[in-house]
């Protein structure tokens, strides 16, 4: 069942920086919800924050009621949390599968000392969990490319690569860092239709950091606009795409004046 998010207040400082400040929203279960800004906003600072990657100074962040802030990455996905990076961080010389299937570390049971001695459960829970992988690679269109070295596709491949492991965790809230950077339209328009597909198939709440406002407009719900590390404004993309406020932190203020 898809996940509600909840942050009040959120604030992060490295030394005297303000990195964010005082930030409150909530993503209702089964949106798909926009983080937008300009450079330097503090958006992936925020989703290091939600995602157990940063700590935050202050203020409050819940998983369906439940207080995560300052957890680690591996508690987090014990509450559904799973994520996707700006950069995917692939092992290049290992298998598409592989790689798939290092999204599949908190579901195998026991621990270390199990894992080690190939215990019946262990292995059994093993082959399930790459059953699985090519199953998502199959639906992702890559189930071609399961046996191949992941150093031989192209970077808009690298993030379907990253998106199946992300999704091998079974996550009730998936947060995506610029999925849509370095793709070309005719991949844009299949990431759209994929987090579409998994909002309506899969009953995941979606978060997307993104600069393509057409992704943005075309697929969120509902949008948070920052701009410094505050939220700036809180609605529709369409509303944000013609808030002079949002205008000014793109353009400028003085660009903005000789727009008006």
């Amino acid at each position: 069942m898809a996940a509600q998010l909840i942050l009040q207040d959120v604030s992060l400082r490295f030394g005297g920086i303000k990195v964010l400040q005082d930030v409150s929203f909530t993503v209702e279960p089964g949106r798909i919800f926009g983080l937008v800004g300009p450079n330097g906003a503090g958006k992936t600072s925020l989703f290091n924050c939600i995602s157990g990657h940063y700590r935050p100074s202050g203020g409050s962040i819940k998983i369906d009621d439940v207080e995560v802030s300052g957890s680690r990455p591996a508690m987090l996905a014990g509450h559904g949390l799973a994520r996707t990076f700006q950069h995917p961080a692939l092992r290049l010389h290992e298998t598409v599968l592989e790689n798939v299937l290092l999204g599949a570390h908190t579901r195998l049971p026991g621990g270390p000392v199990e894992w080690a001695l190939r215990l019946p459960r262990t292995w059994r829970a093993e082959r399930a969990l790459r059953e699985e992988a090519l199953a998502l690679l199959e639906r992702h269109g890559l189930g071609w490319a399961a046996q191949l070295p992941a150093d031989e596709l192209s970077h808009g491949l690298h993030k379907g690569i990253e998106l199946c492991r992300a999704l091998l965790m079974r996550p009730r809230l998936l947060l995506l860092d610029e999925p849509a950077a370095g793709l070309p339209h005719t991949e844009v328009e299949q990431l759209i239709e994929t987090v579409r597909r998994l909002r309506s198939e899969d009953d995941i709440t979606v978060i997307i950091v993104e600069h393509h406002m057409g992704l943005i407009a075309a697929l969120t719900d509902r949008v948070v606009v920052l701009d410094h590390g505050r939220k700036l404004m809180e609605g529709s993309a369409t509303e944000a795409q013609s808030d002079p406020r949002v205008i000014e932190a793109y353009i400028g203020k003085d660009a903005a004046d000789d727009a008006a």
